[in-house]
């Protein structure tokens, strides 16, 4: 077990046994007491540093990606593998700050970037070996019915068919992970509810009401989905 972190924590050696730790262990009550006490923390700090070293504060709606990068982190946190040689601060890192990068893209037609991008992804040879060239980005795009379902997710939104709180923290954290399915190595219904309780901070049942109320809607749109309709 990690050993209980002290005030100058940020990201040691502790937060390193800890993710270590979290991936290994198959207990579900294990898992979400190494993340709150130990991996939130270092993962909320390193967020922060990376958008002010490389000025991704330039980014429209920084205060808000900034909170969706930091629950994004939580869907790939399984991800690490310690036996590939790279240190769980590094592997993180770089995914951290490609994912920010990926957000420049995405703005770079309305605003004037001060990051220079062909400049952060040369910057080291080993990102490439912790960071397959972007592959999750391609991944996720090429996905015609993921991007359908969040489009119509986005619309439930709009539409305020979920007005209380806890419906609004499910239908967030279920944006978040449709836009990072591809990224999301065990998407089945277990792996589901752990992300969705680790990102609400809901329990099961609470978070099963909302669900439950989505589950109408996704019909409907499968239907449509399936005609061929205009969505």
């Amino acid at each position: 077990m990690p050993r209980k972190k002290n005030k100058n924590y940020y990201f040691t050696s502790v937060h390193e046994e800890a993710i270590i730790e979290y991936c290994v262990t198959e207990s579900r009550d294990k898992r979400e007491k190494l993340y709150i006490q130990y991996i939130q923390p270092a993962f909320s700090e390193m967020v922060d540093k990376i958008i002010y070293t490389y000025k991704f504060t330039n980014i429209p709606n920084i205060d808000v990606l900034k909170d969706d990068c930091k629950v994004w982190l939580t869907t790939i946190l399984s991800k690490y593998d310690s036996t590939r040689g790279s240190k769980a601060f590094s592997y993180f890192s770089v995914i951290t700050k490609h994912w920010f990068i990926h957000q420049l893209k995405k703005n770079s037609t309305k605003m004037k970037r001060e990051v220079a991008y062909e400049s952060i992804v040369k910057e080291n040879q080993h990102e490439k070996l912790i960071y397959n060239d972007d592959t999750y980005l391609r991944e996720r795009e090429k996905s015609e019915f993921w991007h359908h379902l969040k489009g119509e997710v986005d619309r439930w939104t709009d539409s305020n068919l979920f007005v209380k709180d806890n419906e609004k923290k499910v239908i967030k954290a279920v944006k978040i992970l449709l836009e990072n399915v591809q990224d999301i190595e065990i998407l089945n219904k277990k792996a589901v509810y752990l992300y969705l309780r680790e990102m609400t901070g809901l329990k099961t049942k609470q978070i099963v009401n909302t669900l439950n109320k989505m589950r109408t809607r996704y019909k409907y749109f499968i239907l449509k989905y399936d005609r061929g309709d205009k969505l």
